[in-house]
């Protein structure tokens, strides 16, 4: 295979929670995160020289090094990351870049989602989604020209590549439920999943209320709150671990526009030219993947994504879906701790747990939802309105 300078060594990730139990800043979430991956890859704080992780509430300017300081670190590299879902995607390849390149050894990947501040009315244990994402700025052009017009969060974005998806191929929503289904049902095995327990069918995706169509509310993530976090290594520290080393063999990553008012192609996305890149660098072929962990806020990002990674031929996407079996005991397994769907999104800890996902299979880790087989995984986070878009080829030694 391709690179194989990085290797992921150590996991944390927390049980999804929709309303928040134990109020905390997210600085000290990031140290419980990074204390939790350190012990899990057995690796001494000491060893840390590079840290990434998202905006930091309480330290809007100078956040690395403010995360630095809480953590009682002195790193070679540290940077914030801001890529919406594709967040934590993107920390991984900066990690395995910076490693590689050798600007850092031991790199940690921080993704908490905590309540945001309090804020005057609101209770700060329950979920508030920015609705603007950002749109509100002074000066900002979705402020100016979108918002007026409906064009709110992130819904209607992905509804429009729905209805476009519609007008060009044509739309089986059954196929869309069917994605649904699949991914809740391997939340099953997934003690960490805010839908274990609660198994869905066909029938009750299409019955569920239409949201923004041709979306419905069995097809959309459920926002709640978590953390995840990676540590990243170089191959020769990842070796002495306690776990099989999980290689980053390949990896890109592409944005284009922020608004899906700008996108240059609703079907024709980023994630073809991130994709491309990712599995060329690791010389790996798709029909190879033991594993597809594919960033779902809906279920058409699934659907769109799975054609413009290159698995199958524009327009085909559906066919692909219905001819195969997308459960974790099935021919093609797709987020087997039941995606974003059935797991719940907990803001970017959500992107990042399609990594972790694919490490853990890959490592051997994954409990009842463990694969048969699994020694080559594909993973992408997706940020914005398919805008920002990572991929990752991740290979078990």
């Amino acid at each position: 295979m391709g690179r194989r300078a990085a290797a992921i060594a150590g996991i944390a990730e927390w049980k999804a929670q929709r309303v928040w139990d134990r109020p905390m800043f997210m600085l000290e979430a990031c140290a419980q995160l990074a204390q939790e991956a350190l012990a899990d890859a057995a690796i001494d704080k000491d060893a840390v020289d590079g840290l990434l992780l998202p905006p930091v509430w309480e330290s809007p300017m100078f956040g690395p090094s403010a995360a630095a300081e809480y953590l009682g670190l002195a790193v070679n590299f540290a940077e914030v990351v801001d890529l919406g879902g594709a967040t934590g995607a993107g920390m991984v390849w900066r990690a395995a870049a910076a490693i590689e390149v050798g600007a850092c050894e031991t790199c940690l990947v921080l993704c908490p989602t905590v309540p945001p501040p309090p804020q005057q009315g609101g209770d700060p244990a329950k979920m508030r989604m920015p609705a603007y994402l950002g749109g509100d700025a002074w000066g900002s052009p979705q402020g100016q020209f979108e918002i007026p017009a409906g064009m709110v969060a992130a819904t209607p974005s992905f509804a429009q590549v729905a209805q476009r998806y519609r007008a060009v191929h044509g739309l089986r929503e059954e196929t869309l439920a069917r994605i649904a289904v699949h991914e809740r049902d391997n939340a099953q095995t997934n003690e960490r999943a805010i839908f274990r327990g609660k198994p869905i069918t066909v029938e009750d995706v299409l019955a569920s209320r239409r949201v923004c169509d041709p979306l419905k509310l069995l097809e959309i993530v459920m926002p709640c709150f978590g953390g995840a976090a990676l540590l990243v290594t170089s191959a020769e520290r990842a070796a002495q671990g306690p776990h099989r080393p999980v290689f980053v063999s390949g990896f890109g990553e592409r944005l284009t526009h922020k608004s899906i008012t700008y996108a240059p192609d609703l079907l024709d996305n980023p994630i073809r030219a991130a994709a491309g890149r990712a599995f060329g660098m690791a010389g790996a072929s798709r029909e190879a993947i033991d594993l597809a962990s594919i960033y779902d806020c809906y279920t058409i990002t699934v659907l769109v994504t799975i054609e413009n990674a290159g698995f199958c031929k524009p327009g085909q996407g559906q066919d692909f879906v219905d001819e195969r079996d997308l459960r974790r005991d099935g021919d093609w397994p797709l987020n087997t701790h039941g995606g974003q769907l059935g797991a719940g999104q907990p803001g970017l800890a959500g992107g990042l747990a399609h990594v972790t996902e694919a490490a853990r299979q890959l490592m051997g880790r994954a409990g009842e939802g463990q694969l048969r087989r699994c020694d080559l995984a594909y993973a992408n986070g997706t940020g914005g309105m398919m805008a920002e878009q990572v991929a990752l080829i991740l290979e078990g030694a």
